[in-house]
């Protein structure tokens, strides 16, 4: 690898573009942390949105850097790595957020910046240059993250259902508006868990291209580290409510109880993730998380057609993103 290409400017418009990718990551997620406990009328948005990014932020202190290590060293090859590569993950992934942001499709900004990574690799060296065992890890979890949000959402609602089964509703339902500040707290500190390395294995990746870290260092630097956490914590603050309504209302109807049940199945599904250094989507684990708790109701009470479009905006995003990638490699490769 040619140091010497890498200038300190070029250096600092990436680590940059990947600070407004993460910025935007929160922006574009800050909906599926707070959806349930806005919908189901706990919280004000204002007041879902300041805890969201609080424990967003928090979530720096409770997980280490697996999911870092994934994105930096188990998507793509190191050695193909420079900053043409780089441009084009980001640039790929950051249009593709913009575009099902403004269209209001709760699609993954890990699997934009995934699809990107691959996508500008590809268009550079190839698919040689692709690291087999990470990627697969990453697609597995792609299929496995909305079902196990499904399973334990569904199994926390059938639990939670058996439990309070003689309880009067009103009851349930103040007990469970309570509950649902916690449970809506340990989601938001999984998705800033999971979700802010993303970013940091980018720059971690970025900074061993350019000499600035040894890709033997078990963690990257520490101010890798504080600045993608407050940047996806700003992120969230600013919120993308185009996104609100479609997770909170429109796949299914959610009380106190079910946003809870939701929630709690989605976080669990994070913590492990995390714990084993996957990057999982926030979107695709609660909206996985929702249904299931829908569906423990009554299956009539999930609108599957909401749901089927989302999934399809899901099946789409990896492929898109790593074809804006790649035209943004080679744009990048004529003017950086």
């Amino acid at each position: 690898m040619d140091h010497l290409h890498i200038s300190i400017y070029v250096l600092g418009l990436l680590v940059l573009l990947a600070l407004v990718f993460d910025f935007m990551n929160g922006f574009h997620d800050a909906a599926n942390a707070i959806a349930t406990v806005v919908s189901t009328g706990v919280l004000k948005p204002q007041t879902a949105v300041a805890m969201s990014a609080l424990f967003n932020f928090v979530a720096i202190f409770t997980v280490g850097v697996h999911v870092a290590s994934t994105v930096g060293k188990g998507t793509v090859d190191p050695a193909i790595v420079d900053q043409y590569v780089i441009f084009g993950a980001l640039v790929g992934a950051i249009v593709w957020n913009i575009i099902t942001w403004y269209y209001g499709i709760p699609s993954s900004s890990s699997h934009a910046l995934i699809g990107g990574l691959v996508g500008a690799a590809v268009a550079k060296s190839g698919t040689g240059a692709l690291v087999g065992g990470g990627l697969l890890k990453t697609v597995t979890w792609i299929i496995l993250s909305p079902l196990l949000g499904f399973l334990l959402g569904s199994i926390v609602m059938l639990a939670v259902s058996w439990i309070f089964v003689r309880t009067p509703p009103r009851k349930v339902d103040t007990w469970f508006r309570r509950l649902q500040l916690v449970s809506a707290a340990s989601y938001s500190l999984g998705h800033g868990g999971n979700d802010a390395q993303k970013t940091i294995g980018i720059i971690w990746m970025m900074l061993i291209f350019a000499g600035v870290s040894n890709a033997g260092d078990a963690t990257p630097p520490l101010w890798v580290i504080i600045s993608c956490y407050t940047a996806i914590s700003l992120g969230t603050l600013f919120g993308g409510w185009r996104i609100v309504k479609t997770m909170g209302q429109k796949i299914t109807k959610l009380k106190p109880v079910g946003g809870f049940c939701a929630e709690s199945g989605g976080a669990i599904t994070l913590f492990l993730a995390s714990a084993i250094g996957v990057p999982v989507s926030t979107t695709h684990t609660i909206t996985g998380a929702i249904v299931g708790v829908g569906s423990a109701q009554k299956a009539s009470a999930v609108r599957w057609g909401v749901a089927g479009n989302i999934v399809w905006a899901w099946v789409f995003t990896i492929p898109a993103s790593a074809f804006m990638s790649a035209i943004a490699w080679w744009i990048g490769t004529h003017v950086l």
